[in-house]
């Protein structure tokens, strides 16, 4: 399940040659950069919206709405008919499909988001790819860097495979649900139409069309005075 088509529709971006001959999904992590700033090095500059800040070589479709506060650092490129809401932060190579949603004191960081993803309030997103119809709870943090030195391993067959990328967050499938203040942690994949529940702490890969329940026991004692 890591060729690109094994989790993406890959008709639901304008950006599919991002994804040509990749073995594995996260490749696409690997060419991103040059990628956007190929199509951005010459660019007009954007129009303007009141108290946005928008720095050189950013694309925004039309029918895009930004709020107040936002900050996008650039180089990006950001699809027709999105909502970039008050105080979102984009920097270093993003791209974001049509109608999509980037919420308040949201954080994108080198990531590829297809059409119609959601990400709405209190979320990191770095170095990660969220499929078509991708959805991230409140708080929802998306972890991109190992505690200790090397490259972000993601077990393949049992066997542990070198991505060879230092900073690699997520693969979120199609129509995948990250409930409330979950932590996900760097070489995450998540299969399509599958769901975390909110408080998880996930590693690793899950299947399609799977639920991770966190059933954490909970202590209920009584209240002294």
């Amino acid at each position: 399940m890591f060729k690109p088509e094994d989790l993406f529709d890959l008709t639901r971006t304008a950006h599919a040659d991002l994804f040509h001959d990749c073995a594995r999904a996260w490749d696409a992590l690997k060419r991103l950069k040059a990628y956007i700033d190929e199509r951005t090095r010459v660019v007009p500059p954007p129009p303007t919206w009141p108290g946005v800040f928008i720095g050189p070589n950013v694309v925004i479709g039309e029918g895009t709405v930004i709020e107040p506060g936002a900050y996008i650092k650039g180089p990006a490129i950001i699809g027709r008919h999105c909502e970039i809401r008050h105080n979102a932060y984009l920097r270093d190579h993003v791209i974001v499909g049509d109608h999509s949603v980037l919420g308040n004191a949201c954080e994108f960081k080198h990531s590829f988001l297809f059409e119609h993803c959601t990400v709405p309030h209190f979320s990191y997103v770095g170095d990660s790819i969220l499929g078509y119809k991708a959805h991230l709870g409140a708080g929802v943090k998306i972890s991109n860097v190992k505690l200790m030195p090397g490259n972000v391993l993601v077990e393949v067959d049992g066997v542990q495979c070198d991505t060879g990328l230092r900073k690699f967050g997520a693969l979120l499938a199609d129509h995948t649900d990250i409930g409330c203040n979950s932590v996900l942690n760097p070489g995450t994949i998540i299969g399509r139409h599958s769901v975390v529940y909110p408080n998880t702490n996930w590693r690793g890969v899950l299947p399609p069309s799977r639920i991770v329940k966190n059933t954490a026991p909970k202590e209920i004692v009584p209240r002294r005075a």
